[in-house]
């Protein structure tokens, strides 16, 4: 970013620690930095530690963003700020969105949560600052990747329609053992979450809704194998975008083989009156270590016919490992939700938006190739 502003960032976990350091290391212009958590300790620590990280002089101020009152101090800070980065659990998404709306702050988040997004849209669609909701890994750089597949197959074959676009993410650690094949290296309740929530296709051209962990498959990627299924969230607006012009589309999770035969086995253990992501994400947490040496693996692909009916191809795969950004070495689920989230920023700051824009809304060639993903993901 090229000019001064003031940056909100809700949250103090590891992506609010990632989008920090990120945007005060990589900015041309180093932004004022305000982090807000409902514990003024964490958010202190998480300013401390971006000070520490970055290798440019940079103001980072730590405030307590109360859960259910609006204070003082957030009020001030609100007044001062350009744009919100919403890095806090979805279900608190549509609270800090309406802050954004009613302070006139342009506003971005990460959830894949599909109420919550819905919720967002409908308190938009007035607003006089622009919301650019699901703009992390998956949903987020996944599907501006999907999209930018079939906008360039639709071009270069001359055809309106395909007949399958399919994007998938593995945030995956190096090793898996017996007998989950799994490492934690995000949010355990988004995992049990994404497990269990419906998701949305398309199927025959209609969009359609499906359960999560309904169509495993087996899949080779860069010689490995994995299992995919579907999982709630990832497709973002692509089945509503593309409707009519795909057969089949859909987002599936990469897991190591065994992982889902396992989680299975944990949901049929769950008591029907239970509450089913709660216990999953209980289940999990007893034998699920958490990981900090990652790595994201992540595919698309499409396949139709081109004008003259040959059947053709084209497939996408990246591995994105660990980075070091500034003096801190980052997490590779940190950098590649991050860094789009910072894409985010700089498109709504520099730009004139207005509303709700979602992943289809975007120039997907431009944010693919924007200064902080193509650091992090490499050029298109």
């Amino acid at each position: 970013m090229k000019k001064h502003f003031n940056i909100i960032i809700a949250g103090a976990g590891g992506i609010a620690e990632a989008v920090s350091l990120i945007l005060a290391e990589w900015s041309d212009v180093t932004p004022t930095l305000y982090i807000g958590d409902r514990s003024f300790l964490k958010a202190k620590k998480v300013a401390k530690w971006v000070e520490e990280g970055t290798t440019k002089p940079c103001t980072i101020k730590a405030f307590n963003l109360d859960e259910k009152e609006l204070t003082e101090e957030m009020i001030a800070i609100f007044q001062q700020g350009d744009i919100i980065l919403d890095c806090l659990p979805g279900s608190a998404s549509p609270r800090i969105a309406q802050f954004a709306k009613d302070f006139k702050l342009h506003y971005a988040n990460l959830t894949e949560y599909v109420a919550e997004t819905e919720e967002i849209i409908a308190l938009s669609k007035n607003a006089d600052t622009g919301f650019l909701l699901q703009t992390g890994l998956a949903p987020g750089y996944i599907n501006l990747l999907a999209h930018e597949l079939f906008r360039k197959f639709c071009n270069d074959y001359k055809v309106n329609s395909v007949h399958t676009l399919e994007f998938k993410v593995g945030a995956l650690t190096k090793h898996a053992v017996a007998p989950h094949y799994y490492g934690f290296t995000w949010s355990p309740v988004g995992v049990a979450t994404e497990y269990l929530k419906a998701t949305v296709v398309l199927r025959d051209y209609v969009k359609t809704t499906l359960p999560s962990l309904s169509e495993r498959a087996e899949i080779i990627i860069d010689g490995i194998t994995y299992e995919e299924d579907l999982t709630s969230g990832g497709g973002a607006d692509l089945p509503h975008a593309l409707s009519g012009k795909v057969c089949r589309l859909d987002y599936k999770t990469l897991r190591y083989p065994g992982h889902y035969a396992w989680i299975e086995k944990q949901i049929k253990k769950i008591d029907v009156a239970a509450s089913k992501i709660k216990e999953l994400q209980y289940k999990m947490q007893e034998v699920i270590p958490h990981i900090e040496d990652d790595q994201i693996v992540l595919y698309a692909a499409i396949q139709g016919r081109d004008i003259e009916g040959v059947l053709r191809r084209r497939e996408i795969a990246k591995t994105i490992l660990p980075q070091k950004i500034g003096n801190h070495l980052l997490r590779a689920i940190q950098t590649t939700t991050a860094a789009p989230l910072a894409q985010a920023a700089q498109l709504l700051l520099e730009g004139k938006h207005r509303g709700v824009l979602l992943q289809s809304h975007i120039d997907s060639a431009a944010f693919l190739n924007g200064f902080f993903v193509s650091r992090v993901y490499g050029k298109l």
